[in-house]
């Protein structure tokens, strides 16, 4: 091990001797309120880390996650730390079957569910042998599951395994381009050098109480809790979020910062104007907004918006700015990174000029998990090419203008989709033909999706069942929002479908 060496572990011990104190996470609710110091933090994830290490789980080896937040997901992602284990979180609002398609690339030796997911894997426990450890949170469990609150060991273990900063830390779920949700893979450097890169911009300190209100297996959850965690503040943790408890964890701790993707911001207002609180801690939201929804923030509270761009593979944010600094900017590269814009032969465009956003610096992440072929095409020339397309102004700000075409995405309410994925499904139907899926501007989720469907006259469809064939197939936040029908699709000259000309048509 390096005498340089520095990991996510690392730095919990040495929070847990300068901070010590200090309360480092408290449980908002749903499973009942309690707080955590830095130095019984640490003492947990000892406790964990000797316990996964007395069921043979070595480092390298992956435990996936399909829960809600809990504490005890923080504690895992430490625990990990030490070990050298790679944690896996899993979108727990996907369907069995997408679920099943993340533990065939994942091959995990341990399962980690709760409560709410146990529909989810069914009779697994039982009949997946390929996953020999299935816990679920908390201190009871139901059948063929054990209680997670078993694996804290309270003996002494003997030393963990030597683990560099470069070593893997966890895998992040990103879309489904190929079917299967490829994991990008996050390094211990990776985690510390975004905490770093946002406690400087941002003026994150030991002062700051961050409401972990998005979902932990989210890069925007995550990267945000370990930051405060590293600046020595305090994470509120929120089993799911709901608004008017949001309001309420602000009140009662000092929440200082929450994350936002639409519609959480527009519904912690509505939720604060009922209670009649003026959120009068809150002084940083982060994440993607509407304008009008970040005006009203401004306007009645004393907080600020931050924005930027980012993906789970630059662990999070690599432009960045307060967004009063210049509406509808995604910020200038932030201190960590190297930033530029390509045209299709990888050459550097001119200022307003729209090309590919690559990006190079210690936020880059290390390459999808079992992917060496798509790793050796996203990081051609040195540079980890983005598939978003942006432009700089003369003043150096990344201005975002969408998607290349083979990388088309649809986000609605942070989530990412692919039309692909959509498009396969809604192709099982009888009577369809041909279907085009894109992304519309939605005033409640920021993008919403829509779907063209191609069948013949008298097809006897309705959009009500074209939507809920959906949402019964694959993750329900993939359903599109409207349907429309035709009996032809616009079609290039090779007889592909003219999405640029759905779009125009429909969109």
């Amino acid at each position: 091990m390096s005498v340089a060496g520095f990991t996510v572990y690392d730095m919990l011990v040495r929070n847990a001797s300068v901070h010590g104190r200090r309360t480092a996470v408290i449980h908002g609710g749903g499973h009942g309120a309690g707080r955590l110091s830095f130095r019984e933090l640490l003492r947990r994830v000892d406790r964990l880390a000797e316990g996964l290490a007395a069921k043979g789980i070595a480092k390298g080896e992956r435990i996936c996650v399909l829960a809600q937040n809990n504490p005890a997901y923080l504690e895992l992602y430490g625990a990990c730390a030490r070990q050298g284990i790679l944690a896996y979180p899993i979108n727990w609002r996907l369907s069995p079957e997408e679920v099943g398609r993340v533990l065939e690339r994942a091959q995990p030796r341990m399962m980690v569910v709760d409560d709410a997911s146990l529909e989810q894997v069914g009779d697994w426990p039982a009949t997946r042998a390929d996953i020999p450890h299935w816990y679920q949170f908390g201190a009871k469990a139901a059948p063929g599951l054990q209680p997670f609150e078993a694996l804290y060991s309270e003996g002494r273990g003997g030393e963990p395994p030597a683990v560099a900063a470069e070593d893997p830390f966890c895998v992040i779920s990103t879309a489904a381009v190929d079917i299967i949700p490829r994991g990008a893979v996050l390094t211990h450097a990776n985690i510390l050098a975004s905490n770093l890169q946002t406690m400087a911009v941002m003026g994150i300190g030991e002062s700051d109480v961050n409401i972990v209100a998005l979902p932990l297996y989210h890069i925007a959850a995550l990267g945000t809790a370990l930051a405060v965690m590293h600046a020595g503040g305090c994470n509120v943790v929120m089993s799911r979020y709901d608004a008017a408890e949001a309001v309420r964890l602000i009140d009662e701790h000092g929440g200082t910062h929450i994350s936002d993707f639409p519609p959480v911001l527009l519904n912690l207002l509505n939720a604060a104007e009922e209670a009649g609180s003026k959120l009068a801690s809150l002084r940083l939201v982060s994440g993607l907004e509407t304008p009008d929804t970040i005006q009203r923030l401004h306007e009645r509270t004393n907080a600020k918006f931050w924005t930027g761009f980012g993906q789970s593979e630059t662990t999070g944010f690599v432009t960045l700015q307060p967004y009063a600094e210049r509406p509808g900017a995604a910020g200038r590269p932030a201190p960590l990174c190297r930033v530029k814009l390509v045209d299709d032969f990888d050459r550097e465009v001119p200022v307003n000029t729209p090309g590919e956003i690559v990006v190079r610096g210690p936020l880059v992440f290390a390459g999808y998990y079992g992917q060496p072929e798509v790793n050796e095409h996203t990081f051609r020339g040195g540079w980890h090419h983005t598939g978003d397309v942006g432009r700089f102004d003369e003043d150096g700000y990344l201005h975002y203008v969408g998607r290349k075409p083979e990388k088309e995405l649809i986000k609605p309410g942070g989530e990412n989709v692919y039309p692909a994925e959509v498009e396969s499904v809604i192709m099982e139907i009888d009577a369809v033909r041909a279907v085009c899926v894109f992304g519309v501007p939605d005033p409640q989720w920021g993008e919403a999706i829509r779907a063209v469907v191609e069948a013949p006259a008298g097809h006897g469809l309705s959009d009500q069942q074209i939507i809920d064939y959906v949402g019964g197939k694959i993750a329900r936040y993939k359903r599109p929002k409207a349907v429309l029908f035709t009996e032809a699709l616009p079609r290039t000259g090779g007889g592909e479908i003219d999405r640029d000309g759905v779009k125009q048509q429909w969109g």
